[in-house]
């Protein structure tokens, strides 16, 4: 049975691995093991070693810490208490929207951040 913890720092792992735009098959490579174990880590499947933790954070460019935020003291990922999934981030989906809002010049993402408050407003 995966522990809760085990899932919460391979759902980081794979948050921060989707943010940098980079693949299972290069954290991989980058870290010197095959990509079906970095799948294994990113599901809480296998446990993440605490040097193999260091390799991974320093391959992501992240401090091992990165792993661990969101966790209350029980080991337990902490509740947002909004309508907003607690994983947000963990979603593909919202990272490729976030990297794309990015991509976008200032002041068109100025113009396209108020009409997306306008309409949630709306919803």
């Amino acid at each position: 049975m995966t522990h809760p913890v085990d899932v919460h720092v391979g759902k980081r792992v794979r948050h921060r691995r989707w943010l940098i735009g980079m693949t299972q098959q290069q954290l991989a490579e980058q870290v010197g093991i095959k990509f079906q174990q970095i799948q294994k880590y990113e599901t809480g499947a296998n446990r993440i070693s605490a040097s193999r933790l260091w390799d991974i954070a320093e391959a992501l460019e992240v401090p091992v810490s990165f792993f661990f935020e969101g966790l209350d003291d029980s080991g337990k990922a902490e509740g947002s208490g909004s309508m907003l999934p607690d994983d947000l981030m963990g979603h593909k989906e919202a990272l490729d929207l976030v990297r794309s809002y990015y991509a976008i010049p200032e002041n068109q993402r100025r113009r396209l951040f108020e009409l997306a408050r306008v309409l949630s407003d709306v919803a």
